[in-house]
């Protein structure tokens, strides 16, 4: 199944944005807003142009025989700066040659934003915007002396040997996006009710299910499934690495698929998709903050005979459709899990790790 794509047109200008923005954002707490600097729906009037301008762009450039396709991910890092990882081929899952990356930095000034290609000596994900790299390795593989501007859901740039480029913004969608559950699923999470759970809170407004930065668990246990989740990441642009959307979905309580906002980043096992700190994921698939996401999980649980651990517990996770991880093993429990054995029955997890997460569409079907 392939993403869907909804090319994105702004008609409002960057100079009004930034006029809002300067008077709401930027970690300025509003009023009635417990959390600076976070916010958790893409409808609210006080987003910064961070915000406006983040995501995702494709497009070509100028050369006429053979254009090459680019995919970018901006990454907003607050108050302005924004650092755009530049992708050969085309986005993540979209073709993407998986190695070159291209990155460039700019700032908001007036009514556009002047990228450049990074220089200096970055680290990832750096505390300092202008010190900040989406890559382990800086410079990464395929830097080139690209520049470029965003104006009006647009990237027109060059590239190092002359040749221009347009990119349009899109916003993908996950093709499993409301996915209606077999009849003989385990629905643990329709919007209607939180009976399913231990802790969580049901939004009557939004329908969506909470954590309210607390851990929340399924009442009932279980053993081998094929599951879907559907999370939507809140928008910190201050944070960085774990401190951003930080949250998890652990599968028998036991082993935790990441939830983290970290699109545009490597993509490791830390990170979104990841098998925590056991299993990275193929190919970094996490969408924009404030996006609706999905996991669509086939685990088949670990295997005990005779009091002896004989089979590790294997996983196939699909993030927004795409397989990630196929049938990997996962060589043990993660941080935070049970103390009851591998190979037994027990309950998912939605982590809070004291972050605003929120699912919906959450259900469950046991194998036979």
């Amino acid at each position: 199944m392939l993403f869907k794509r909804i090319v994105v047109v702004q008609a409002v200008s960057l100079s009004l944005l930034i006029g809002v923005a300067t008077r709401d954002c930027y970690g300025q707490e509003k009023k009635g807003k417990s959390t600076p600097g976070v916010w958790t729906d893409s409808k609210d009037p006080t987003l910064p142009v961070d915000f406006k301008l983040q995501g995702e762009y494709e497009g070509i450039d100028s050369n006429k025989d053979a254009p090459t396709k680019y995919g970018c991910q901006v990454i907003a890092l607050d108050k302005g700066h924004l650092q755009a990882v530049l992708l050969p081929g085309g986005l993540p899952g979209a073709g993407w040659d998986g190695k070159n990356k291209i990155l460039l930095h700019g700032k908001v000034e007036g009514d556009k934003v002047e990228l450049k290609s990074a220089t200096g000596k970055r680290k990832y994900l750096a505390q300092n915007p202008t010190d900040f790299s989406a890559t382990s390795k800086f410079p990464p593989d395929g830097q080139k002396e690209f520049t470029a501007v965003i104006a009006n859901g647009v990237i027109t740039g060059k590239t190092d040997d002359g040749k221009s480029f347009e990119l349009k913004k899109v916003e993908r969608k996950s093709p499993t996006l409301g996915l209606k559950a077999p009849e003989r699923a385990v629905i643990l999470f329709d919007g209607t009710n939180t009976i399913e759970w231990t802790g969580g809170r049901l939004d009557k407004e939004t329908g969506n299910l909470n954590t309210d930065g607390k851990d929340i668990y399924s009442k009932r246990k279980f053993n081998n499934y094929s599951a879907h989740v559907e999370f939507l990441l809140p928008f910190k642009p201050a944070g960085r690495g774990q401190g951003r959307g930080n949250s998890g979905f652990y599968q028998v309580h036991h082993y935790e698929v990441q939830i983290l906002d970290s699109f545009g980043l490597d993509g490791v096992s830390n990170e979104c998709g990841g098998i925590y700190l056991k299993v990275k994921p193929s190919v970094n698939m996490c969408l924009p903050p404030l996006a609706w996401q999905t996991y669509d999980v086939d685990f088949t649980n670990a295997v005990r005979e005779d009091g002896k651990l004989v089979k590790k517990a294997r996983i196939t996770l699909k993030h927004n459709g795409v397989v990630i991880l196929d049938n990997a093993e996962i060589p043990g429990p993660t941080g935070g899990h049970r103390g009851d054995p591998e190979g037994t029955p027990g309950a998912v997890m939605l982590q809070g790790h004291d972050n605003p997460l929120q699912f919906r569409n959450v259900w469950i079907v046991e194998k036979k």
